[in-house]
């Protein structure tokens, strides 16, 4: 951010002390903005960061890595959602896309206390205050809705409501915050199934061990529409309290989470997060409120 200061016309005696004695107020705190912004472009220079490697950016994200956030399983494409997120966020803290090393994580490991073997991490994880005990988060890239899907033929395939949910047997994947939604929010009389990942729960919705499970809306538009044989959509569940919102993980304390999150800002500012919003994931027609 560039501080501009424009003079005020005074008189001259008037002029003269103010220059020989000291800076306005407004020159003061010009000059403050601008040393903190000189400050912190300074911090996150390109080649100044301390990551795992010198000079590379080590990204983690789970495997399998699912659409449409990556997009054929290859994080290191480019393409899909996050992966395109992470290549611009290196960019702009200065890492070419070769100099950009894809990590292993799964979520669990990833949201645990501990030293990390990443710099950061991307793998639509929810911001909450109970993970940032354990974890840094960036400022947000995506607004999140948490929506069940089901399939044809399936006792809930023409629910309306979370009322008509709670008699039915749900899950999700394993402390994520889709899981969370059932638990608090659907609150089914069975309780909830809890899967490893999302591949174990669509099979568990296949086979029919589960009548549903819950996701995030693009991962919704997604199943239903190129994973699942005549999947169905329910609809999206209210949004509860502070709207849900994916952050990049760093491990706690990290001294790359400022320069991080300035890049996120960036990304949003520019309207480059809209962009890659359009291009990869489907928006929300086609999938109703639930209340």
């Amino acid at each position: 951010m560039v501080s501009r200061f424009t003079p005020v016309a005074v008189g001259g005696a008037a002029l003269l002390l103010a220059t020989v004695t000291a800076c306005s107020p407004v020159e003061e705190e010009s000059a403050t903005t601008s040393a903190s912004a000189s400050s912190s472009a300074a911090a996150c220079a390109p080649g100044t960061l301390a990551t795992l490697t010198t000079g590379k950016l080590t990204i983690g994200t789970d495997t399998p890595a699912y659409e449409p956030w990556f997009k054929n399983n290859k994080p290191d494409s480019g393409e899909g959602f996050e992966s395109a997120v992470a290549y611009q966020i290196a960019e702009r803290l200065g890492y070419a896309k070769t100099d950009v090393v894809w990590a292993s994580v799964t979520f669990t490991n990833a949201i645990a206390p501990g030293p990390k073997p990443f710099d950061i991490d991307i793998n639509q994880v929810s911001i909450t205050d109970e993970r940032r005990k354990a974890v840094d988060f960036s400022s947000p890239y995506y607004l999140a809705r948490q929506t069940v899907i089901t399939v044809k033929g399936s006792k809930i395939e023409n629910a309306k409501s979370i009322a008509d949910l709670q008699k039915a047997k749900l899950g999700a994947q394993v402390g994520t915050t889709s899981y969370q939604a059932i638990t608090d929010l659907i609150k089914p009389a069975t309780g909830a199934s809890v899967f490893n990942n999302n591949d174990d729960a669509k099979a568990a919705l296949v086979n029919g061990t589960v009548d549903g499970i819950v996701v995030d809306l693009p991962t919704a538009f997604y199943m239903t529409g190129a994973e699942l044989d005549n999947g169905i959509i329910i609809g999206q569940l209210p949004q509860v309290g502070v709207p849900e919102q994916f952050g990049v993980l760093l491990d706690k304390g990290s001294s790359l989470t400022g320069c991080v999150s300035q890049a996120v800002d960036q990304l949003r500012q520019d309207g480059t997060l809209a962009v890659l919003e359009k291009t990869w994931l489907a928006d929300s027609a086609g999938a109703p409120e639930l209340s």
